[in-house]
């Protein structure tokens, strides 16, 4: 920067407003600093602004599984309410496995980020508390467990009722629960709509219907298999997120039953059958948890309700058999 002053002639500060696009700058002196910019090939070192700043400008995105549909429409929506300010994203993977997210989440946090949007797979976060204190950490998808910060989680208990509840509704008593990982809050919730359905009809549950190894397509084959083996084999499925829609609907397909997903994904309305989903809006939740992250980061001060439920509502299409 001292460089590029002494070369148009003005002070390192001068450089500074012009690149920060400052509009006090008089337009020939930026057209000047600009030129010796070129002239000389000059970028910003990022590094040494963020240490005399003492905080980046960028916000950090860390989710299970960046390809994931849901996920994926979290970061997007993420970026573009950061791009809008000037700010960049830093976008992580965390995986599936727990012990992963704490020394993911540390690096990045490391950055000395504007805020972090967090869909979390562990299940103790209260490690994160002496991070909030100057960084602000929004949850998506799934709250935090043993720490005071913002969540922002669809209704997931009220989604897997309305599925289960309207595959109920066309006549099915042998509803099947595909799911591929017991841990998250999340699953436990839709696990607990599910049974809330069956219970409000009078259907009692049969643990023989609930199958957690559907999250690839060989394991959903296997679960598929064995349902259909029982004495009793379902008439019907609902699948508790989108990645075993996806990983499950060839077998689904197969097996002629009728099945809801929850959450909607990418050309699921062009397959055949078209795929009845509970449709969860990660867009929304993306927005939302940016927003208050940059809130939270310009006014420290301001309160904000900690808890965000969205509600969510049932596409109807073919997979459900619908008349």
């Amino acid at each position: 920067m001292q460089d590029v002053a002494q070369h148009a002639g003005v002070s390192a500060k001068t450089v500074s407003r012009v690149f920060n696009d400052d509009p006090h700058v008089l337009p020939e002196t930026r057209t000047r600093v600009e030129e010796a910019m070129r002239s000389l090939n000059y970028v910003p070192n990022v590094l040494a602004r963020t240490f005399r700043a003492g905080r980046s400008s960028s916000v950090g995105v860390a989710v299970p599984d960046v390809v994931d549909p849901f996920f994926a429409a979290v970061v997007r929506a993420v970026e573009r309410v950061c791009s809008a300010s000037g700010i960049t994203t830093l976008v992580t993977s965390i995986g599936d496995d727990p012990a992963r997210e704490r020394p993911v989440l540390e690096a990045l946090l490391r950055t000395q980020l504007m805020g972090l949007i967090l869909a979390p797979v562990a299940a103790d976060h209260a490690w994160l508390a002496p991070w909030t204190e100057h960084t602000p950490i929004e949850f998506v998808d799934r709250a935090p467990s043993d720490l005071d910060a913002d969540s922002f989680v669809e209704d997931d208990r009220h989604g897997s009722y309305l599925a289960t509840r309207h595959l109920l509704d066309h006549g099915h008593r042998r509803v099947a629960f595909l799911g591929d990982q017991t841990h998250p809050p999340s699953t436990r919730r839709r696990l607990d709509g599910y049974t809330e359905a069956l219970g409000d009809a009078g259907v009692p549950l049969d643990e023989q219907l609930i199958a957690f190894d559907a999250g690839s397509d060989e394991g959903a084959g296997r679960e598929l298999a064995r349902l259909a083996r029982l004495a009793e084999p379902p008439t019907a499925a609902f699948s508790s997120n989108a990645r075993v829609t996806m990983h499950a609907f060839t077998a689904l397909k197969a097996s002629g039953l009728a099945f809801v997903g929850f959450g909607d994904f990418p050309m699921a309305d062009r397959l055949t059958p078209s795929v009845s989903v509970i449709d969860q809006d990660p867009a929304r939740l993306g927005r939302l948890a940016a927003t208050r992250a940059l809130q939270r980061f310009n006014t420290p001060d301001a309160r904000f309700e900690h808890s965000t439920v969205v509600p969510v509502g049932l596409t109807v299409r073919d997979s459900c058999g619908r008349h």
